[in-house]
């Protein structure tokens, strides 16, 4: 073989091998792609489902139940507009409460109820995820729409 087509070959297998590479961690990336969605999207079914995604909002007042003596707990998750009924077994975040806000990810059934595999707690008074705050900003601003019209 000449020198160069020595090299087109080792060119040409280095191409291949990178764009291998790069297809593997693309798909990879893909698949552990986790969305957010607000209560008010779930409930207009722009959540996917059978795919893990993140809901978040604020812990409704009066929502969190216990059930028995397992860890397992239920609570609703509002964005002031919507509510969306939440399934956890698990132990909660210290920093979880009724009235703050909180994300959870998970899996949402035929029956509506979301089933979270994790719940993520805000941090301190004043924090909230951007993404939860943005649809909290969103709900408020819809209602008020619809109460002037």
């Amino acid at each position: 073989m000449k020198p160069r087509h020595k090299k087109i070959a080792i060119i040409t297998a280095s191409v291949t091998a990178l764009t291998f590479a790069a297809i593997l961690v693309l798909n990879v990336f893909q698949s552990n792609l986790v969305f957010f969605f607000s209560p008010s999207q779930v409930v207009a079914k722009e959540a996917p489902m059978g795919k893990s995604f993140r809901i978040g909002g604020i812990v409704e007042e009066g929502s969190l139940k216990r059930q028995g003596s397992s860890t397992t707990v239920n609570f609703a998750v509002t964005d002031t507009a919507e509510t969306i009924k939440v399934v956890y077994t698990g132990i909660l975040p210290d920093l979880f409460k009724e009235g703050k806000g909180v994300v959870a990810q998970g899996k949402i059934a035929e029956d509506g109820i979301f089933y979270a595999d994790e719940v993520l707690a805000k941090h301190d008074e004043n924090y909230m995820p951007p993404e939860a705050a943005s649809a909290l900003e969103q709900a408020a601003k819809a209602q008020k729409a619809s109460l002037v019209q």
